[in-house]
């Protein structure tokens, strides 16, 4: 009974855990000793690096937000947990 909400409580720190984690380190991807290691007169298949380390970053970005917002879905209304069960 009050081993799944402790469990709910704990996916839901590390949830928010892993949030500021990775804004943090978005931030940090966006700051000047990342900008400058990637802004190189060099280009990959054509592309400018600056352009690509952008756009994977973008594209990631969006995944891990996809995946936090996924794992972060509430329950549906016709499950009810242990606890609203001994209510």
């Amino acid at each position: 009974m009050l081993r799944s909400g402790g469990r709910k409580l704990l996916k839901r720190l590390d949830l928010r855990e892993s949030w500021v984690i990775f804004f943090v380190l978005g931030n940090v991807m966006l700051n000047f000793p990342f900008l400058k290691i990637f802004n190189q007169p060099t280009t990959l298949f054509g592309f400018p690096i600056m352009y690509l380390y952008f756009t994977i970053g973008w594209a990631i970005s969006i995944g891990v937000i996809y995946l936090f917002a996924s794992s972060s879905e509430p329950e549906a209304p016709d499950q009810q947990t242990d606890e609203e069960e001994s209510l």
